[in-house]
């Protein structure tokens, strides 16, 4: 009896379960089912290496095709599931086609975020989540001097930074007092700023748009502060919605994404999901949490076909994440939700080397390491481990990191 299974998706999580699956020992049939008519890529060069034109589409693929058809892994490029029928085990694709499946792998990923205002859908408006859309930006960019980015988050910050090593003038618009509001400290937001506007770029906080007209060849941007600012494009980047529709109409637990097991098995279990979709429970923060990352999309990939193929292993990985800005390597471990202090150590004032630590009450929680790699590969040892740090002895440059883990 030949096995199967479908994987409906076509990024970071989709790629690394079909190869986990092969490697792992799965002999049944293993089909991809990608919307986009592209193999799997790296998402996060989108807004910076691909942007600016430093890599293709090429040079930004998870694994060459070669890899998959090695290992007879079918990828149905170009196609959209829209529905699961859990109790004949069947998937219908919008183009009429029904699949049958023994186990179910669903990572859709999540969809941008639109701006509720008028005018977002106007020709020379963009948003930023494929490669059609990033090179539509590319080919604008060519031909333009000026851009307003609307969002003040990494991918915003990101964007203006590509663009801006391109010779344009940016402007960012952040709805919240602060850029990074949600993700980082004060000191962070203050310092990215500072970075942001000594290389040119031009942020403004605390402005919402409310609307974006044509002006003549060019797109105006007004606020609800009545002010107006033109541009040659717009960029809108105000982040994502998890893509669960499908699941939801099946059926499955929902939470703020799909409702996961520590196998990453759904409410039914034979479906399993991975990557941005999912709502997990992590141990070591002993909260349910969906992660927009690509480790966290890779290691369920894995946690998945280690299941299937009969040796378990559960999720527990520590969260951590990245983004790269003009000459800054920002590396992020842990998550700092509910922090009421930070350490900082570095030149965060006038440099561009530090790190943040975050604490809970006397509890080490999440470093933001900027161009500061030991710090963040220690931080990241001592939260997978348990060990917390002293943060009177952190504060003390002339004090060893090793020093600071209280034994």
């Amino acid at each position: 009896m030949t096995h199967s299974i479908i994987i409906v998706g076509g990024s970071h999580a989709a790629a690394q379960t079909s190869v986990s699956l092969r490697q792992g020992g799965w002999d049944g049939s293993i089909t991809v089912i990608g919307e986009e008519p592209v193999l799997p890529y790296h998402r996060p060069p989108l807004s910076k290496d691909f942007l600016s034109g430093q890599k293709d589409i090429d040079e930004i693929l998870i694994r060459p095709a070669e890899s998959y058809t090695s290992a007879s892994i079918t990828m149905r490029l170009g196609e959209r599931v829209g529905a699961i029928d859990r109790k004949s085990k069947i998937i219908l694709t919008d183009g009429g086609h029904e699949l049958s499946y023994d186990k179910l792998v669903i990572a859709t990923g999540a969809r941008v975020r639109k701006l509720p205002v008028a005018g977002e859908n106007l020709d020379g408006v963009y948003y930023l989540r494929d490669t059609t859309d990033v090179l539509r930006v590319k080919e604008h960019a060519s031909r333009a001097q000026s851009a307003v980015i609307i969002g003040g988050g990494y991918i915003g910050l990101e964007t203006a930074a590509s663009l801006r090593k391109q010779g344009l003038d940016v402007t960012v618009l952040e709805a919240m007092p602060r850029v990074l509001q949600r993700v980082t400290a004060p000191q962070l937001s203050k310092f990215y700023k500072r970075v942001h506007s000594e290389e040119g770029v031009t942020i403004l906080e605390n402005v919402i748009a409310s609307e974006i007209k044509e002006d003549g060849e060019r797109l105006c941007v007004l606020t609800a502060c009545d002010g107006a600012l033109s541009a040659d494009f717009v960029i809108i980047g105000i982040g994502v919605i998890p893509n669960i529709e499908l699941a939801e109409a099946a059926g499955l637990e929902l939470g703020n994404g799909i409702a996961v097991n520590e196998f990453c098995q759904t409410s039914d279990p034979d479906i399993y999901a991975a990557g941005d979709v999912t709502w997990h429970y992590n141990p070591i923060y002993k909260a349910h949490v969906r992660l927009e990352s690509v480790p966290n999309a890779t290691e369920q990939g894995k946690v998945i076909a280690a299941h299937i193929n009969g040796a378990p292993k559960p999720y527990h990985s520590l969260p951590w994440f990245w983004s790269d800005q003009f000459d800054l390597k920002l590396q992020i471990a842990g998550l700092s939700n509910g922090y009421d202090d930070v350490v900082i150590r570095g030149g965060i004032e006038s440099g561009r080397s530090f790190a943040v630590y975050y604490f809970k009450g006397t509890q080490f929680i999440a470093v933001d390491a900027v161009n500061a790699p030991r710090d963040f590969m220690f931080g990241k040892m001592s939260l997978t481990k348990g060990v917390n740090l002293d943060k009177v002895k952190l504060a003390d440059m002339k004090i060893g990191l090793k020093e600071t883990a209280i034994t």
